[in-house]
């Protein structure tokens, strides 16, 4: 495991495994995949296992707004674990982590401190 995955682990708290989550989603894991690479979700391989943080995945679904966030994050320039680490880092003035904001539907003011990071 990489340094920058390492400190990723200690920020998320839940992973799903690729088959985990094909499952939550009702999906094939290779459909998990072509969601990776869409930037609908995003994974990490840990040990040579691929993991998406459960936070991502609510009710069957990705959870609303994600995708949006993660294309921005994507045009950024922000590479997996970069993205990642914003995502579950804790940022007073939202509150919360990102991942927070966005499963609690704020998911617009997180894209909007996204795109300012580009500029």
């Amino acid at each position: 495991m990489t340094e920058n995955v390492q400190d990723i682990e200690t920020l998320v708290d839940d992973w799903l495994t690729l088959e985990e989550a094909a499952r939550a989603l009702n999906v094939s894991p290779n459909r998990v995949k072509q969601f990776i690479r869409d930037h609908k979700l995003l994974g990490v391989r840990s040990q040579g296992v691929l993991r998406i943080p459960a936070a991502f995945v609510a009710n069957g679904a990705v959870v609303k707004g994600l995708p949006g966030t993660l294309t921005v994050l994507a045009d950024c320039g922000f590479t997996t674990e970069e993205a990642l680490r914003w995502l579950f880092t804790a940022d007073d003035t939202l509150p919360g982590a990102p991942i927070e904001a966005i499963v609690a539907n704020r998911g617009t003011e997180v894209r909007r401190r996204a795109q300012a990071m580009a500029l």
